[in-house]
């Protein structure tokens, strides 16, 4: 089977009078409509995955998340489209919510194991599956460097240059694979990375390592909400003013982060004015159902 999507992800300019004040333009690459739940930085991540387990003749994509995990989500959802059984394992104790429910109901076996064990992933994946031929590895996240180079592929697609190129972090994937793009096109676009977790400036190490070549980046660090997973009265109340405003599904865990600290670093004039600014919208829109009761 032919493992590609035929990309929708068009560039929309975001109308705000606090960008008109500024004298700014902000623009969002929609990655979150390349697929209802394969979206975003998922579906880029998996693609040269799931094209290297198919080319090793690998039948079996066993992956790691936590509870509310839109990586195991989208990697359950590709197993189903592209034709492999999936297995992921879960950190924590067993529950049963509404991601985890659309895991099964993409055919994902779900394997919950304690917190302790998860830390070393290629020992618990050994436990279950050391000898197993048809098994195919995705770390969480699908952090590698083949996810690096989809997301590389994002920079390609833009139909212009922009000035500075906002993106959030969690394993540092992403925002590696969208320098190196910048790289290869020999861009001067100044790549911005708003880490999730608390204390992410250790994203530099893992972003670094999935460089193809020695790059200047930012990551802004203050914009965590005290830590990943965790949110604040005033970060659901921007979710929802620039939802109602713009019509754009974002949430708390990701790409809430990255528009509240766009927005507050235009007010606090990080632009130069004349500036055109990128935001990618990373998808992760199922990461809502965690969240419900926040709003």
């Amino acid at each position: 089977m032919n493992i590609e999507f035929e990309i929708f992800s068009p560039v929309q300019q975001i109308q705000n009078k606090l960008f008109d004040d500024k004298g700014i333009k902000v623009f969002i690459k929609r990655d979150d409509l390349i697929h209802p739940i394969i979206s975003g930085n998922k579906w880029r991540k998996l693609k040269y995955l799931l094209k290297e387990a198919q080319a090793q003749n690998k039948t079996h994509l066993v992956t790691f998340g936590g509870a509310y995990s839109n990586h195991l989500l989208a990697t359950a959802a590709a197993a189903a489209k592209f034709g492999f059984k999936s297995t992921g394992f879960v950190r924590g104790e067993e529950v049963d919510n509404n991601t985890l429910f659309l895991c099964r109901l993409h055919g994902m076996t779900l394997l919950f194991t304690d917190r302790e064990g998860y830390r070393d992933k290629q020992t618990l994946f050994n436990k279950y599956f050391a000898g197993d031929s048809e098994v195919f590895f995705i770390d969480e996240g699908g952090a590698s460097s083949l996810a690096a180079k989809g997301c590389s592929e994002l920079v390609d697609e833009l139909p212009e240059t922009y000035d500075h190129i906002f993106c959030a972090c969690g394993t540092g994937t992403t925002a590696a694979g969208i320098i190196n793009g910048l790289t290869r096109r020999s861009l001067s676009t100044q790549f911005n990375g708003v880490p999730v977790l608390k204390n992410g400036e250790f994203l530099k190490n893992d972003i670094d390592k999935f460089l193809t070549a020695s790059a200047i980046y930012h990551l802004h660090t203050e914009y965590h909400f005290g830590g990943y997973g965790k949110t604040t009265g005033e970060l659901i109340s921007f979710v929802k003013q620039f939802v109602a405003s713009t019509g754009i599904l974002i949430e708390p865990v990701y790409t809430g982060k990255m528009f509240y600290a766009l927005y507050d670093l235009a007010e606090k004039n990080h632009f130069k004015p004349g500036s055109r600014v990128l935001a990618v919208h990373s998808g992760g829109i199922w990461g809502l159902l965690g969240m419900k009761d926040k709003f």
